[in-house]
């Protein structure tokens, strides 16, 4: 039995292609940037590594079958380290740079069943496997931090200590995988005693956080013995053949931003537009060495918070300064620069960020804080600087982040067969108003706006989290995707063309009218969503397959003319060996084996988008996306 759910579109909707540009601040020493710089690796040749073996090479590009067990195809150039261990030739690889403190992107890519690691301090491992198609990961999973060793207790017994990531978030081999590392090594005192263990911070897969304060008391199997303040980054060479490139870094020491002589005024406001607080005659003032929002009194009232006092900057050079509101406004001012200047509702976006160059002393400082809504609450300030981590400089109180994870959240599931949750969704940075997400028994979820016709989200365990839309007032009303999420191009998937190189289009149109008659779902709760252009009909049905990371589409057409559907946009679209497709190298694959209409690969603007031209009649398409 299929149950019909009618949709209705009021008006057309228009959205815009353009990225979210930066916006500049007054000041010239003030500029929004998202990161202070990295150094970098530089992979033209092996001369950023020691004692370099045959099994390493540099490369410009690989090819991985996914089909055949530890296989790959390298074509000669520059920029991609690659390991293929030969019989007598399988060393490690070390850095010439040693490191304590640091945080390390890279990306990487594993071929089917192949098995490396990279170890901080040549001791400490981050495991690197083809774990794609594992439901329940362990240490020994991509992105693990592997087990520690002695050989001296019970067999079988030796191992312990592993940590597996929180959720499986590794692609597919032959994809590119992005991994980001905060690791904290051990510290020790004058005469050399361990004060302190090595520690992973963070381990980000594939911007899914994987770990978070994960504690090391001694090195990993296969790292050196010994504890050390500064040693290389080590890469495992004896086990499998795996792949590198864009590896960035940043080496931190112990020093950090501070406050003194630090002063709060409180007053109490109701408007949304920050005024002269000058002007305000304050409810009290408190000398204090931190600042929070929850330093307001009473619940459930509108204040303004008004710290003054000195930074103490420990090293001359660019520091970035994060500052974000709950619904709140705002005022930073740094060495008598504004550095943000924010009123109305605000939540947790990139504006709040901004780089200034600051001499070593001391700056004076001003945050100012509007609590205009009763209901919230919650201002952050991070920082970071030259061989400074970044970290916060407001209490703990004083904003709740959960760092992407769902604990706490409000977390909707499917039992035994598919749900669909209507909710607005963000999607590179713009709301979509009218998204329909769908989670499976198998774990294979997605986002579809109904409004575009388009597939927005792909990603893969946890379904959705509704904290947003169903705790208290649900003020943004967003559904949020848990874990490891795809994000597809949010263009219209189908349009009328008037001619085969013209423009796909961003928005949709007068031209291209098309409505969306809703969708009808099946009795495994799986929606076909049906479409209408002019007199044309568009059956559009998204199933997971089975214990994979997978998801089926099927298109059934039906009408006079031609149409065309625009399966994939990308910075690059290959045809790979086995049939199948690879978008932006990293991304995903696109399988189109089972399809009697072949695809059309065009470049388009710099980027190239995958389509296929629909003839008139009766037509069906099918494909699988891979991740």
């Amino acid at each position: 039995m299929k149950i019909r759910i009618p949709i209705l579109l009021i008006g057309l909707l228009l959205f815009s292609c353009v990225e979210k540009g930066e916006k500049e601040i007054v000041s010239s020493q003030v500029s929004i940037v998202y990161s202070l710089p990295f150094q970098t690796l530089d992979l033209n040749n092996l001369d950023e590594f020691q004692n370099t073996t045959a099994n390493w090479q540099i490369v410009e590009g690989v090819t991985i079958d996914r089909t055949k067990d530890k296989t790959l195809i390298t074509t000669e150039g520059k920029g991609e380290l690659v390991n293929i261990p030969q019989k007598d030739v399988k060393e490690q690889i070390l850095t010439n740079f040693d490191h304590g403190d640091i945080e390390l992107e890279v990306d990487v890519m594993m071929p089917k069943g192949s098995n490396s690691g990279l170890y901080f301090q040549s001791r400490y491992e981050v495991q690197l496997y083809d774990s794609w198609q594992v439901s329940e990961p362990s240490y020994v999973d991509m992105g693990g931090i592997y087990q520690r060793w002695d050989k001296t207790k019970e067999k079988g017994k030796e191992g312990y200590e592993g940590h597996a990531p929180q959720i499986n978030a590794s692609k597919s081999p032959g994809l590119w995988q992005h991994f980001r590392i905060i690791f904290h090594a051990p510290n020790f005192d004058t005469s050399g005693f361990k004060t302190k263990n090595a520690e992973f911070k963070e381990v980000w897969l594939n911007g899914v956080l994987i770990h978070e304060n994960v504690e090391v008391s001694g090195p990993t199997r296969g790292g050196a013995a010994d504890e050390v303040a500064l040693a290389p980054l080590m890469i495992q060479g004896d086990h499998g053949p795996v792949v590198f490139k864009n590896f960035k870094y940043k080496l931190f020491d112990q020093t950090r931003l501070s406050f003194r002589d630090t002063k709060m005024k409180e007053f109490k406001y109701a408007g949304v537009d920050l005024p002269n607080v000058d002007s305000l005659t304050p409810i009290r003032e408190v000398i204090t060495d931190s600042i929070s929002a929850a330093m307001v009194v009473g619940d459930k009232v509108t204040r303004i918070l008004d710290y003054k006092g000195q930074l103490v900057v420990p090293t001359s050079g660019d520091y970035l300064f994060d500052f974000r509101l709950n619904q709140g406004g705002g005022l930073l001012i740094i060495d008598n620069d504004t550095l943000v200047n924010r009123d109305g509702n605000f939540v947790n976006d990139d504006e709040g960020l901004a780089k200034v160059l600051l001499e070593k002393g001391e700056a004076p400082f001003r945050l100012i804080y509007n609590k205009h809504n009763p209901w919230a609450i919650g201002f952050s300030l991070y920082a970071e600087g030259p061989g400074i981590e970044n970290n916060p400089l407001h209490a703990p109180s004083s904003f709740n982040s959960d760092n992407g994870n769902s604990n706490g959240g409000i977390i909707l599931e499917p039992t035994n067969k598919a749900v669909t949750q209507r909710s607005f969704m963000m999607h590179k940075g713009e709301k979509r108003t009218h998204v329909i997400s769908v989670g499976t028994p198998e774990k294979i979820n997605y986002a579809y706006d109904l409004a575009t016709g388009c597939l927005l989200k792909l990603w893969s365990g946890e379904f959705l989290d509704a904290t947003q839309m169903w705790h208290s007032r649900g003020t943004r009303q967003l559904g949020v995707a848990v874990g490891f999420v795809i994000e597809l191009s949010g263009n219209p998937d189908f349009s009328v063309l008037s001619a085969d190189d013209a423009k796909w289009p961003c928005v949709l149109s007068e031209v291209d009218l098309q409505s969306s008659e809703g969708y009808e779902l099946d009795e495994n709760g799986i929606p076909h969503f049906i479409r209408k252009m002019g007199s044309r009909s568009i059956d559009d049905v998204i199933v997971p397959v089975e214990n994979q990371r997978k998801l089926k589409r099927t298109i059934v057409f039906k009408g006079e003319g031609i149409i065309w559907h625009k399966i994939a946009s990308g910075e690059s679209i290959k045809n790979l060996p086995d049939g199948s497709y690879i978008i932006n190298d990293e991304s995903y694959f696109v399988d189109f084996s089972n399809c009697s209409l072949s695809p059309v690969i065009r470049s388009v603007d710099g980027k190239e988008e995958m389509l296929v031209k629909i003839p008139a009649g009766e037509q069906k398409i099918e494909y699988s996306i891979i991740w």
